[in-house]
């Protein structure tokens, strides 16, 4: 049996029409000999809307719940993993040629539990947008994100949206953070507290910037809120740091 990287993305129903592209960029994808992917699509509701954009592929298993937003999909959508690696790509996103092998790559450094890479911004106008603070090429010790963030106003140097990571890892730290947002910062932080990661040079994702998608709403960055998403970020990752690091026992 192949080796399985499982890619699991949350969906809910303005985002679903971009569904088509974040499946066209999987099929571009080249995988090391004996490995295959395995897509998890898991719709954050219960509605008729996002199932017409589900690709009619075996490799892709669809899946509903109650709505409760990214974090709780993607932590729902864990039950149909198979992988021994589970790769985040949100709905509205797109791979790069060649991001799953190299994360692959990566999580096969000596240590190394998850991996994350370079981002570009998307913009409606179909040009794109480079972040200009990204770390250099290579591991990523305990506490490096953790530090960065909470000393640059809670925004870290490597972004959540290209996270790749073990699924074992993922399972013992419980999945995605039970928060209205910033549920992917939360799990980032926790896999810092407890393990080494990764970050590739090489543009790995294309963030799509639209009106629709949550970051860009009003509440998103509603002060009250925002501060009681970081605390408690912040106090699980510390708290998690405390008990030392996570052992790779293969």
């Amino acid at each position: 049996m192949a080796n399985v990287i499982s890619v699991i993305t949350a969906v809910h129903g303005p985002a679903a029409k971009y569904l088509p592209d974040a499946y066209k960029s999987l099929l571009d994808q080249q995988l090391p000999d004996g490995w295959e992917w395995q897509w998890v699509i898991q719709e954050d509701g219960e509605t008729d809307a996002v199932l017409p954009y589900v690709p009619d592929d075996d490799r892709v298993s669809f899946g509903q719940g109650r709505h409760g937003r990214a974090g709780v999909a993607r932590t729902l959508g864990l039950s149909r993993v198979v992988g021994q690696y589970v790769k985040v790509l949100d709905a509205d996103d797109m791979l790069t040629p060649g991001t799953l092998a190299r994360d692959l790559a990566a999580l096969h450094q000596p240590g190394v539990c998850w991996t994350t890479s370079r981002v570009l911004d998307l913009l409606p106008d179909g040009t794109t947008v480079g972040f200009d603070q990204d770390p250099p090429e290579g591991p990523i010790e305990r506490g490096e994100v953790l530090h960065h963030w909470t000393s640059h106003d809670f925004r870290a140097q490597v972004h959540p949206a290209t996270l790749c990571v073990r699924r074992d890892l993922l399972l013992a730290l419980g999945g995605w953070m039970a928060l209205p947002a910033s549920e992917d910062t939360g799990l980032l932080m926790a896999l810092d507290a407890v393990s080494r990661g990764w970050f590739t040079a090489e543009t790995g994702l294309l963030y799509r910037k639209w009106p629709g998608q949550s970051t860009s709403q009003a509440a998103h960055v509603q002060e009250g809120e925002r501060s009681a998403r970081m605390a408690v970020v912040e106090a699980r990752a510390r708290a998690l740091a405390a008990l030392g690091a996570w052992r790779i026992d293969a």
